[in-house]
């Protein structure tokens, strides 16, 4: 008789051309912050199709300013939705919950992409599009490692969740309203776009919004104005000098020593002045710096908030008059370590090297927010991440690579059957 695994993973090799289309039907849809309603009705279609029972809900904005896990939000979630879907087992297996996020950036100048960045294309061993590395391919494949078990013949005996959620590409919300909702499990896998690694550790992310207040004046008069643009390209100098003293913190972080820039201050967007013959008046900025894990969040902004009032105090550019405004604006979370040694870092080891002839499981540490910790820093929760290949992510012609897609939906099959153990139909 052909063994489980052998089953299962015939089954995901049935499938992937299914998998594949789905895939392709989730890239078209335009699921960037505030827009994800669509996709996420397509999702729950589907997943209750293959008897799940979905939960949709709001962002929950309330807890904002009272649970450690939300973070600050500049939109309304009216027309944001999450979903949470629920198969409950009988058959008394651990809990899994695979999550993953539906938003994506914005694909910057489309005219640069190849082909149309939402308008799925493939080439090769690669599909093109935004969002189909990060990480729309690990939620289809969480999605038809399922089906797979299914397809084998096979039920799970632990209760399974999906969950597809947004907001992770700015504040973490999405995550932080499932879990506080109870959306949990024994265990979470993340199929991020980790290259088939496992993080074993991220860093924790604040996201900031500065604005500087210039003198508007007419150029035959530049000594009257002030630039607003000028000063914010000074205080982003300044705040350079910040960035290396917490980059210089790694030699106390054994997992981070060897990243160059653990910490990657980053202006993301920047827009000043409204006239091309006028000294400028306003100017903004949004950007975010990291930090370690074990670091609290509110340390770290007090730390930021200081740097930014010393400028002003020290630097005589800034000290007429207060020319500088700091807000809060996206995540502000704590970064995490995965302990070494858990029984699901076993299972999905012994999954990896079913998939990969034997090879160990690599780790690596990734240096940015990951949905991740809002599980295992407030849930204590082993929360792995682990997916696909992918190359560009947030960048021009964006791909993920379909054989490593196929191989993350197989080692996602057999980590859940071997997590939430299977019985014969």
């Amino acid at each position: 008789m052909t063994s489980a695994t052998d089953r299962i993973l015939a089954a995901v090799d049935r499938l992937f051309e299914d998998e594949v289309q789905f895939l392709e039907e989730l890239v078209r849809f335009r699921s960037l912050r505030n827009e994800e309603a669509a996709a996420q009705d397509f999702l729950a279609r589907e997943l209750e199709k293959r008897g799940f029972t979905v939960n949709r809900f709001r962002t929950d904005v309330s807890r904002i300013g009272e649970h450690p896990a939300f973070s600050p939000a500049t939109v309304a979630y009216d027309e944001s939705w999450n979903v949470v879907a629920c198969k409950t087992a009988a058959g008394g297996g651990r809990s899994l919950a695979f999550n993953s996020h539906v938003d994506v950036v914005p694909a910057g100048s489309p005219q640069r992409w190849s082909t149309p960045p939402f308008e799925p294309n493939r080439r090769g061993d690669w599909l093109y599009g935004r969002g189909a590395g990060d990480m729309k391919a690990g939620l289809v494949a969480s999605i038809f490692a399922i089906d797979a078990i299914a397809e084998a013949g096979l039920t799970l005996c632990g209760d399974i969740q999906v969950q597809s959620v947004v907001e992770e590409e700015i504040t973490g919300n999405g995550a932080a309203t499932a879990f506080a909702l109870g959306f949990t499990a024994d265990a979470v896998l993340s199929p991020e776009p980790t290259d088939e690694q496992l993080v074993r550790a991220n860093a924790g992310v604040i996201k900031f919004r500065l604005e500087t207040k210039g003198r508007p004046a007419h150029p035959r008069e530049p000594d009257s104005g002030q630039s607003a643009i000028d000063l914010m390209i000074r205080l982003i100098g300044r705040l350079r000098e910040l960035e290396c003293r917490w980059i210089a913190e790694r030699e106390n972080k054994p997992l981070f020593r060897n990243i160059a820039n653990p910490v990657a201050l980053t202006i993301g967007t920047i827009s000043g002045g409204d006239w091309i013959a006028s000294i400028p008046s306003d100017c903004v900025a949004d950007g975010r710096i990291g930090f370690y894990p074990g670091d609290d969040p509110k340390d770290r902004i007090a730390e930021f908030e200081a740097f930014v009032k010393h400028v002003q105090a020290e630097d005589p550019t800034f000290a007429s008059e207060p020319l500088v405004t700091l807000t809060w604006v996206g995540v502000t979370h704590a970064g995490y370590e995965l302990a070494e040694g858990t029984m699901a870092e076993a299972g999905l080891k012994t999954a990896h090297a079913i998939t990969h002839s034997g090879d160990a499981l690599p780790t690596y540490v990734m240096a940015c927010y990951l949905d991740a910790a809002v599980f295992s820093v407030h849930g204590n929760i082993p929360s792995l991440v682990y997916g696909p290949i992918a190359e560009n992510i947030h960048g021009i012609d964006e791909r993920v690579s379909l054989p490593s897609l196929r191989r993350v939906t197989k080692t996602l099959a057999l980590f859940a059957a071997d997590w939430c153990c299977v019985k014969e139909d």
